[in-house]
Formats: C-alpha cells, structure tokens, sequence
C-alpha cells in the first residue's frame, strides 16, 4: 500500500509531529491587521472592524487597521505608491488578519476586493499572507447573508490564508450600532467576540510553524526538477 513510484522519496516524507511544536515560540503579541471595505462617513464595517481592534487588544494583540481612502486601483499606479506600499508593508508586518466588508449587491465591496488585489502572491520571493491566519466579517443592511463571507474565504485560500472556522455576519446592521458607532449588546456583538477570540488562538498556534503547515510536496518536486534543469544546462555548457 506504500507503492508510489511517481513519487521521489525527497518530494514526500512521514510528518514529524515535533515539527507541529516550535522549539522556542515566540513571545510577542501576535499581529493582527484588519481591513474593511467602505469609505462612507458613517461605515457600519469600519464600526465592526473597530469593534474587532479592541476585543483583539484587550485579548492581548497588537492590532493595526489599514484605511483604505486614496488607495489606487489596482493596475491605475505602480507598487511604490504611498498607499499600495503602506498595505503591503502592515501584510508583512502581520501575522493575522480580519477582513470586515458590507455586503453590497450580494457580494463584497469594490473597496474590499481592491484591497486585497493589491495584495501580492509574492513580495520579492516571499509570500506575504501564506500561512498566516484570517477572519472574516460582513454586515448587511437587511436580513442576514453570508455571500460576503463565503466570498472572502474563497480569496483567503486563495491568498493561502489559514482562514479560522467561525466567522461574523451582522444583519440589520443600521441598528446595531449607537450614534457614537459602538455596537449595541446583542448576540452579534457576542459573536465577533468569539471570532476574534478563536482569531488569537489560531494565530498563537500556527504563527511559528505556518511555512511548515504550508509545505507543498508538489511545490517541493518542482523546486526538485527547476535544480535539476539548472544543473544540466551547465555542465552542458561545459
């Protein structure tokens, strides 16, 4: 049963469960940037973003929100733009991340995608959001909808994010929120407490081990053939 000849034995060995626990964690509070998808005055996601930033805090992480007024859209400016650098700078920075979005024709926010368009796969040969965890938040105007979160966890694994399994949808949203933009009690208050609480857990467990966690055997057999390739032209050139 053990019989895989496509495989070569460098591409695929037996897990080592030691390597699940760091030797010397780190000790810092975990990084968390959060993002969210509306520029109006009075942005019921920023609220709930906000709301997010300090239950994280009083968790104990070091939180950082990214605002998303004057950013470009994608492919309209070069990387070095002030507000295209600034994102990608708080994304390396990071160890987690919350997207927080309204739901808006079914789906998220032009804001929100274009943030996370801006968002590299690769960073000069590093990627800035692989193994690193995420949460993701909606809020709708009217009954509850999760077709903004299902849609930012497809850009998640998209992004290799390791996308937590609770998540936050606030209905209603224009009434769950007082004049000052702090959320009213309610079970959805309660439920972005869970999210973030379960967001600090992963974080803390992953962060040490996560390009261990996303260790690719096909990416390895490739990494495998492109030496061998390289080897061979030059003692061909030879």
């Amino acid at each position: 049963m053990t019989d895989t000849p496509i495989l070569a034995e460098t591409d695929i060995q037996p897990v080592d469960p030691k390597a699940l626990a760091p030797a010397s964690p780190s000790t810092h509070a975990p990084r968390i940037l959060i993002l969210y998808g509306s520029l109006r005055a009075r942005s019921f996601s920023r609220f709930a973003a906000e709301e997010a930033a300090r239950i994280l805090a009083r968790l104990g992480a070091e939180v950082r929100i990214y605002d998303p007024r004057d950013l470009p859209q994608p492919d309209t400016a070069e990387p070095d733009h002030p507000k295209v650098a600034e994102l990608r700078d708080l994304v390396t920075w990071s160890e987690g991340m919350v997207w927080s979005s309204p739901e808006r024709h079914g789906a998220m926010t032009g804001i929100m995608k274009s943030q996370i368009d801006w968002i590299p796969l690769s960073l000069g040969g590093v990627r800035p959001t692989q193994g690193k965890t995420l949460a993701v938040m909606q809020v709708s105007g009217g009954s509850q909808s999760f077709n903004t979160v299902n849609q930012l966890r497809i850009l998640g694994r998209w992004m290799r994010l390791l996308t937590i399994p609770n998540q936050s949808s606030v209905a209603r949203a224009w009434d769950e929120f007082d004049e000052d933009g702090r959320m009213k009690p309610s079970p959805f208050y309660n439920r972005i407490v869970d999210v973030m609480e379960e967001l600090v857990k992963f974080t803390l467990l992953t962060r040490d081990i996560k390009n261990h966690l996303v260790d690719r055997a096909s990416e390895r057999a490739e990494s495998h053939a492109a030496l061998s390739r390289r080897v061979n032209l030059a003692r061909a050139a030879t």
